[in-house]
This record gives C-alpha cells, structure tokens and sequence, in this order.
C-alpha cells in the first residue's frame, strides 16, 4: 500500500466500509464536498483492462464473487430449528472496488409512489413486518434523477414509469431480437412493453464511451467503461478531488466506540495481517445488506451487547432477495439473445397485482438470454429440450439451444419477514478468523405465488411470440440471492428500524447504513438505483449538517464561548442539526457539553432585550435566526439578508463578489 496522505491517528471527517453503488456516491459526494474521506476496500481495485471473457473465471472460480475457495464460508438453513449446511455461496456479492455494480446486468429502474407506501394501500400481511417507508417518492425523485445523470442511465419515459422531473441523459440502447419477440408478444396480449432502463451507455457521456455490444455484462466487468458502475462513475472523481483516500485489501474486523457511545475508529486488517485502526469523526458502513449487519454483530460491546447499533433487535433481520421466475422458448429461426446487453425491452403491465388474486405482490417481464449469454453456461444446462447427452445430435442441439433460445424472466417481489435473517455462524469461521456468516431464509407463500403467477404470464408470452417448445425453471423456495436487502432497516420508530429518514443509526449519532440493507421493501426486482439514489440523499444530509454545525460553532465563537469548549463539539457528525432556532441550538449545544465534559467551566452569556422579531433563514447554511441587528445583517441589490454568524456571512459575500465578477452568471 502506498504511503497513506490520512494518517490512522488523525481523525478523518468520514470512513466509508465498502465501495460499491452507495459507497462509491457517498466518497465522490463527501470528499467533493472537502471533507476528508478514507475509503475501505477488501478486494482490488481493477481497471477496464484488467477485464475479461473469461467465463469460466468469473462464473465457476469466483474470480469477483469470492466464496468457500477464497476463504468466505458461508452457511444457509430455512428456519431457526434447522441445521445450518456449509454452502459456496449463498449470500452473493463482489469483493471489488465498485462492488456488485462492476458486474451487474445493467438493469436499472427506479421505484415507484406505490413501493413506498404499500402497507397503508394494503394493511398487514400475515407474518411478515410489512411497513410504509419513512420517505415518499416525491422526496427521493430529485436523487433519483441526480443518479440518472451523473451516473448514465439509457432509457426512454415507459407508460408504467413514475413521474421524473428531467428525461433520460442517454437514448435507449438498440432492440435486439429477444427484446422484439417480447414486444410483439406484448403487444398482440394487449401489454405495454417499452425500452429496458439500464445504466449502460448507449452514447458517450461524462467522458466515456457507448457500449460495444459485446455481450459480457452479467457476471463481468465492462472492458470499455460503458457501464455504469461507480468504480467508474463515482471513485474517479472522488480521488480526484484530493480529499479521499481508497484503501484496498482491506477487511473489517469491528468498529470501537466511547464512553459516550459514539463510533471512534474503524478496525481493519491489511492483506499481510497487519491490523489497523482509523480514528473517524463519523462512519458510514456501505458493505452490502449481509456485511453491514455482520460487522454491527461483531461490534458487540459492554454498551451494546447485542451488537453496535442494535437496541431495536433488528440488525440482520429482515433479509429480502427479490423474487425470479423463468420460462424458455425455443425458436425456429436463431434469436442470438447472448449478443449486446442483457434485455432491451420489459413489461410493467404486473407492477402491482390486484390483491383479489389471493396473494401480495407484482413486478416486470423482461427477455434475455437463459444462461446470461454464456455458451459454457448453455452446455452445462444442456437438454432443456432434448434428453441427448452425447453424439453429434446433442453437439447440434447445444447450438441450438445456445442460438435459438430466449427466456422471459419475471422480476417479483420478496416480503420482509423477522424470522430471515443473516447472522453470525456460531461454528464456522473465515480465513480472518471471523465469523462466518449464516443465511436463515423461506419464502413467504406470497413470494412463491407471485413468482409462479409471472411464470405462467412469461409462458403465455412466448407461446404468442411463437415459440415452438417451452419449458420453465420449477419455482422453488430460494437458498440464497444477490440482492441483500432490508437487515438494517430504515424507519421513524426506534424500537422497530436500525437507521432513521437520513440513514442515520437510531443509537449511535455519528454512525451511518446506507446500502441495500437500509430498504424497507425489496420492490420489484432492481433495487440498485434506489440504493444509490439513498445515497445521495443521505450524503446531502451529512454535508448540510457538517455545514450547520460549522455555522454553530461560528455562532458559539460570535458569543464569546471559550475555544476548549468549542473544542468538543465535533463536526461534520455530531450534533443533529436541522433548521431550528438559536436558541434549541444554544440549548442543545450546551447539553452535547455538559455531556461531555462535565467540569467545563460556565460559558459566559451576553444579555439581549427580549425583542417579538421575525425569524428568517441563513442563506449559507440553512439555520432560522433573527432579523434583527444581531444576526449580521448584509444588504445586497436592495435586500437585506441575515446570518448566524460571521463564517457564513462572509463565505455569502464572497459567493456574491464572485457572481458580479463573472457578469451575474451562475452555474
């Protein structure tokens, strides 16, 4: 590792664990923003050109997925009274820079208004924790829309889409031949498909280049930078910034806190051995909805015995998947779905299932190849149609199955339920010696009658596009998943959610979730750009609340309360601040102090004639305070403005200086 510009000492403003969709927004956006950021990564940080078609590596080696060959166990069982079994893998996830956004398929829609609010449309569903989520759709949409830009997502407006206050920043990618079949299938059954959303370039954009079409996508690295994973989208610009420091071959043991109950440092072992530990002003764990719950496990303390963060008992549980479902066709004339991206055209007629079906759930139809384009993959699941094993008629049915297949998938729901959880292994260890982790899931009878539901729709769909045999991959109860989601989740009530409205811990006020594992409802199947767009949400929050509590201690300063007093309010993490009087600051400020440092001396106070004035907002940093004289007031082009302090009036005049220098011109 190269000499480190942060020193392990010194505190850094933030410690983001892991970097994949949300860890790499959470650096760009944190360290753009100044502050001091060191980024912890277990695996390497690959380039374009270390990519590959090496199919055999990437899809059997665990070349990007490490499993029990690489020294992560894992161990799965249905429910608590079972056994739990050694498994390669159960709980699937990237050790890279970027994460599982460096291999994803692409896919990429956003929720909707209905996912957020569905158990006030729907009530409470028989054995599960369903719930509203603490946001709506209207609050996330203008993330939503940052992520479509400053990542690139090719899409076009779909009849089903939610409302978007700004169109896609790239076309659709070209239909191809399965992406047809689906939409003339569609179309005649009386559906509504349209172009499959992806974050895969179909132009240029911010610097890269559109896709080649060569389709490796899913399981596979983009060997030209077209998509749009966020080593290539976010972590660049984060180290460009100076302010970010990326540590690779690094793995987690436990994160420390104080007396007070605050997270201090940050606990890793580099990949000689040798441990480490970062002094942090604040941490945000973005490790994925099964290493973000381990590592609040293994940071049992005498504070929280049951885990860092963990008062509500919810830390690993609620473990969702999204549900899958498959039907393939086979075709007279070749389909050649294994060429360019995974899907160009889905159906979202199902989104939302009439619940007078006797069951909850809904989600889209999407047309792809039935082994991810594989040909190795296609041979190993040879005889789909045919019971030939060897001979030269099974060498020309492997070509045709490879050829002249297509599989319509459906992408369903998964309800949260208590009882899946991802916990420590009591038994088995990793290659660190930590615990291993353990994958308690069943499926909901919901999830399996709604995945089943999608299947017969999947089959009704290739029989109209004339497909000449069907089969289907049997609708079983799930033993693992890639999509980790709702082990940390977000809510307003303490006693029932881990992180609150901002991804913020209930417990521990400098501690941050955002992943996978933050989500309330698993959705309808693409969970990524809602994670990313939390992420920006959240990243938003921090920065406005290390600048308010900047303006704080500026304020604090202005009513002459001594420097070592001043000293033991940390920013950027440390107080909530939100937009709150003067005097709620003073008085939370004060208690934060006394708190702390319980032999301060008194701080001094000025005293002020009790005056009825209006309260007005700091243009800078968004506190409520007076107009009147005390607040610094500023006049510019005949208005007058008001601050809580003299930082923020003078970063405010020299915003202004710097707008009338360039001819009144803003960015």
């Amino acid at each position: 590792m190269a000499q480190a510009p942060f020193q392990t000492r010194d505190p850094v403003d933030f410690v983001i664990v892991g970097s994949g969709a949300a860890g790499g927004v959470m650096a760009k956006e944190l360290a753009t923003a100044g502050h001091s950021v060191v980024l912890l990564e277990q695996g390497p940080h690959l380039q374009a050109a270390d990519f590959k078609h090496d199919e055999w590596g990437y899809s059997h080696n665990g070349d990007l997925a490490w499993g029990r060959r690489q020294g992560h166990p894992q161990t799965f069982r249905k429910t608590e009274d079972d056994v739990a079994e050694e498994v390669e893998v159960s709980l699937g996830y990237a050790h890279n820079v970027g994460g599982s956004s460096v291999h994803f398929s692409g896919n990429f829609w956003r929720f909707r208004e209905v996912d957020f609010i569905e158990a006030s449309l729907l009530g409470s569903i028989a054995g599960t924790t369903f719930s509203d989520w603490p946001i709506t759709y209207d609050e996330l949409e203008p993330y939503y829309t940052k992520v479509d830009w400053e990542v690139g997502v090719s899409g076009l407006q779909g009849p089903w889409d939610p409302p978007r206050s700004r169109d896609y920043p790239c076309p659709p990618l070209p239909v191809k031949s399965s992406g047809v079949l689906l939409e003339r299938a569609s179309k005649q059954l009386g559906y509504t498909p349209y172009p499959a959303p992806v974050a895969i370039l179909s132009q240029s954009h911010n610097g890269r280049p559109a896709c080649i079409h060569c389709g490796f996508c899913n399981g596979f690295g983009c060997e030209v930078n077209a998509k749009s994973s966020s080593m290539v989208t976010m972590i660049p610009l984060a180290l460009a910034s100076g302010n970010c420091e990326l540590r690779t071959g690094c793995t987690v043991s436990r994160v420390n806190t104080d007396e007070s109950g605050r997270a201090t440092e940050v606990v890793y072992w580099e990949e000689d051995g040798t441990e480490q530990s970062q002094r942090v002003n604040a941490i945000v764990l973005c490790a994925n909805g099964a290493e973000t719950p381990r590592l609040l496990l293994l940071s049992e303390s005498s504070q929280f015995p049951d885990g860092l963060a963990n008062s509500s008992g919810m830390v690993g549980k609620n473990l969702m998947f999204n549900g899958r479902s498959s039907a393939i066709g086979l075709f007279d004339e070749p389909i050649n779905a294994h060429k360019s991206i995974p899907t160009t055209r889905v159906i979202h007629d199902f989104y939302s299932l009439d619940p007078s079906l006797g069951f909850y759930g809904g989600g889209g139809i999407d047309a792809r190849h039935p082994s991810r384009g594989l040909p190795l993959g296609s041979a190993l699941r040879s005889g789909r149609f045919s019971s030939q094993s060897w001979g030269s008629d099974y060498k020309k049915r492997l070509q045709e199955e490879f050829t002249h297949t297509v599989a319509f998938n459906g992408h369903s729901t998964s309800l949260p339920l208590a009882s899946n959880t991802v916990t420590l292994d009591p038994n088995l260890r990793d290659v660190w010696g930590r615990p291993a982790l353990r994958c308690t899931y069943k499926d909901h009878p919901d999830d399996l009658a709604t995945a089943l539901f999608f299947q017969e729709r999947s089959l009704e769909l290739l029989d109209a596009a004339g497909a000449k045999q069907t089969t289907t991959v049997p609708v079983s109860e799930a033993e693992g998943g890639v999509h980790l989601l709702g082990t940390c989740r977000m809510g307003n009530d303490s006693s029932n959610s881990v992180v609150d409205r901002f991804n913020r811990s209930h417990d521990v006020p400098n501690l941050f979730m955002c992943d996978g594992s933050s989500l309330v409802t698993g959705g309808r199947g693409q969970p990524t750009m809602t994670i990313m767009a939390l992420a920006f949400r959240a990243a938003d929050y921090m920065i406005g609340a290390a600048r308010r509590g900047e303006a704080l201690l500026g304020y604090l300063a202005d009513r002459d309360v001594p420097q070592e007093q001043l000293g033991s309010i940390r920013v950027p993490a440390g107080l909530d601040l939100g937009r709150i009087s003067h005097r709620e600051v003073a008085v939370a400020v004060l208690a934060e102090l006394v708190k702390l440092r319980p032999t301060l001396k008194p701080v001094p106070t000025r005293a002020h004639p009790v005056a009825s004035t209006v309260e007005v907002v700091d243009p800078v940093c968004g506190m409520t305070v007076n107009a009147d004289s005390r607040s610094h007031p500023l006049e510019v082009d005949g208005e007058t403005h008001y601050f809580c302090c003299l930082g923020c009036r003078s970063r405010y005049e020299s915003e202004v200086a710097k707008t009338h220098l360039l001819g009144g011109a803003t960015c």
